[in-house]
């Protein structure tokens, strides 16, 4: 049987992407929900601000849209960025600082376990993001090059093929070329296979 390709002009992929998201929220929401809970607590115990972040970032045909995380900087976060721009080891639009001091003690353990990423199963709910899928940037489309454009054929993902296959200091080009392949593999089975992986990746830096 041939896998439903995820394309932008199949809306029966797209549909079915959308069931799988739902019934898998709904099957691991006996977990979600108290994880959910706890890290809150531990996030509003830490230090001084709100416990959910939320950034503006790009989705499908570029639609911008509020993502949210659990808050792992401190509250001034982005008031200390452009202090910090010379750190910067990535090349821009790309952010990325090693032993940032804004990380505060529990979000470097959400970090490492990825659980500052559990608030985005809202977005999934709402269908701004999906499950398997191109990571959403926090730059606008508009300042894409011309080929960085293709992954917003597809609907953000909180994971995708990158997480799972790059390495941390990936360059954006790099992930993108990522996103251009699952672009052009996707399906549901792929989508299943992401998944198992990415929670495989988690349990490994979790464990180390």
């Amino acid at each position: 049987m041939t896998p439903t390709v995820l394309s932008g002009s199949l809306a029966g992929g797209y549909a079915g992407k959308r069931v799988l998201d739902l019934v898998l929220l709904a099957v691991t929401a006996p977990l979600t929900l108290p994880l959910l809970a706890i890290v809150s607590l531990l996030v509003r115990i830490d230090s001084p601000g709100p416990v959910i972040f939320a950034q503006y970032r790009t989705g499908r045909h570029g639609r911008r849209f509020r993502m949210f995380k659990f808050r792992t900087m401190v509250e001034n976060a982005e008031e200390l960025k452009a202090s910090l721009a010379h750190l910067n080891i990535l090349p821009p639009p790309d952010f990325k600082i090693i032993d940032d001091p804004r990380i505060t003690r529990v979000g470097k353990f959400l970090r490492k376990s990825s659980l500052d990423e559990l608030p985005q199963l809202l977005n999934v709910l709402r269908g701004d993001m999906t499950l398997v899928g191109p990571r959403p940037t926090s730059f606008a489309a508009h300042t894409y090059r011309l080929w960085h454009t293709e992954r917003l054929e597809l609907t953000p993902g909180l994971t995708g093929l990158w997480q799972v296959k790059a390495r941390g200091d990936s360059t954006f080009d790099e992930r993108l070329r990522l996103d251009i392949e699952y672009l052009d593999r996707a399906s549901l089975l792929f989508d299943l296979r992401i998944l198992a992986l990415t929670a495989l990746a988690v349990l490994k830096r979790s464990g180390a």
